[in-house]
């Protein structure tokens, strides 16, 4: 019998609850969980801050697992079939509906009003559609991919939620080959943009953030400088910025922390006709104060949003993850491992700050 781990409201302790083994429908696939993760957003689901969550649910929107059953046939982007015994990740946005003006028009499916996201808006009473349980099952249409060959599925997690995001902003920001790059936060998904903006052939990457030990693992996934924001205030920080970039600025600054005092901060580390790309503020975390005389206009600022993934990112991320995890150390942000029994300290534990991810391993 399934097991899973229940956020029954906000602010309320978790549960651990035995499940139904539900039926498969046409197209269904029933995954053995193998890693899920605890990222920031399941911080925010507790905390209340995201809107139309029908709790309580089942948590854990990032997964890789092993497939248990397939329901008929159900293939990869290839065409090939899924088998039992696949090891597979999966896109967390479900039910994008392919019609609508963002869909079709826009090509920005993200931004969906129909999407639905597995582990954030799918209720409990729905069926297994979270990470942090034993068995997870994935309605018909979701798209799986297959983990590359030789590639740990705790490297894959230890991307996780960040990897797709990530991948995403890089791409938003348009790094060119020799850009000076800012990365603000050390993350996981500041940790891999500034992977991912190495590997787009940035020539120097610059990482914002605390604390000293992400700082350190920040220069093991690319970082040429990185600038702990604890010992240098901001006045500091753009000083050292510049000084790198002979007074101009980076050419491209990624925000990547969630405070929305960064975002002003970006907008003076970027450079005249720089680029910034905003993928922090997930939730409504305030307002701040900006000139835009001299903050963006004057500057000629290229100011790009950034939210969520698409498959094409969750795909060529995993792709680039396959070709390069020997070299760039994902996996040790899956170090830290909570069984489901320990999901409210590991759910603490992020919260806190304490590790920049927990990992649940719903296995015995």
């Amino acid at each position: 019998m399934p097991t899973a781990v229940i956020m029954p409201a906000p602010h309320q302790p978790l549960e651990t609850r035995a499940c139904e083994m539900p039926a498969l429908p046409p197209g269904g696939v029933l995954l053995e969980t193998l890693f899920s993760e605890v990222c920031g957003t399941d911080v925010h689901l507790w905390h209340g801050r995201l809107a139309g969550v029908p709790y309580p649910i089942i948590p854990g929107h990032v997964s890789v697992g092993r497939i248990a059953a397939v329901c008929g046939t159900v293939k990869d982007i290839e065409g090939q079939p899924f088998r039992e015994g696949d090891t597979v990740a999966f896109l967390d946005v479900h039910g994008s509906c392919g019609r609508c003006f963002y869909c079709t028009v826009a090509k920005a499916t993200t931004r969906c009003p129909e999407r639905r996201v597995y582990g954030i808006t799918f209720s409990a009473g729905e069926g297994l559609h979270g990470g942090w349980a034993t068995h997870i099952t994935l309605k018909p249409g979701t798209r799986l991919l297959r983990l590359p060959a030789g590639l740990d599925p705790a490297a894959y997690i230890g991307g996780g939620c960040g990897l797709n995001t990530a991948f995403h902003a890089v791409e938003r920001a348009a790094v060119a080959m020799a850009d000076t790059v800012a990365v603000q936060g050390a993350g996981p998904v500041g940790l891999s943009c500034v992977a991912f903006a190495r590997l787009r052939g940035a020539g120097t990457v610059i990482c914002l953030g605390a604390p000293a030990d992400r700082l350190e693992l920040a220069r093991e996934m690319g970082a040429d400088v990185t600038i702990d924001i604890t010992q240098r205030g901001v006045d500091e920080r753009l000083r050292e910025v510049r000084a790198l970039t002979h007074g101009r600025g980076a050419d491209v600054v990624i925000e990547a922390t969630g405070q929305p005092g960064a975002v002003a901060e970006a907008l003076h580390l970027v450079r005249d006709q720089g680029t910034v790309v905003i993928v922090g503020q997930y939730t409504d975390a305030g307002e701040i104060t900006v000139n835009p005389h001299l903050d963006i206009n004057k500057k000629h600022v290229d100011i790009r949003g950034c939210w969520g993934s698409d498959f094409s990112h969750f795909y060529k991320a995993i792709a680039m993850l396959g070709r390069h995890h020997r070299q760039i150390p994902w996996r040790r942000l899956a170090e830290r491992q909570y069984g489901l029994a320990d999901a409210q300290r590991a759910l603490e534990d992020v919260a806190a700050l304490r590790v920049p991810k927990a990992v649940i391993v719903p296995a015995p």
